[in-house]
């Protein structure tokens, strides 16, 4: 799978690629990448199936682990296009990507 730096998936996000953040609801409230679709990994298996397979996926969590461990996952499920955030939303928000603190 793919490494790509915050600017690479927001670039990729911006030409039509889903941001999908695997962490938890409460970590994702305190802040997350703005456009960011939630599926929590604790659910991922259960829930993954609500991706498109015809879409590229960039995976992102809180630092990078979790998203290429879901990321790996999707590649087993058959999806063929599926990045990995280095350093995850920690990156992103240091990077001065647009993201969302707090709850809306």
């Amino acid at each position: 799978m793919e490494e790509i730096t915050p600017q690479e998936g927001q670039r990729r996000v911006q030409a039509g690629a889903v941001l999908v953040d695997v962490r938890e609801q409460n970590e994702y409230d305190e802040v997350h990448a703005e456009g960011a679709l939630l599926i929590p990994l604790s659910e991922f298996e259960a829930r993954h199936a609500e991706l498109p397979k015809d879409r590229e996926l960039v995976m992102i969590c809180r630092s990078g682990a979790r998203s290429a461990r879901a990321g790996e996952y999707l590649e087993q499920q058959g999806y063929s296009q599926v990045a990995n955030l280095t350093g995850g939303t920690n990156a992103w928000v240091d990077s001065g990507l647009p993201s969302v603190k707090g709850q809306d």
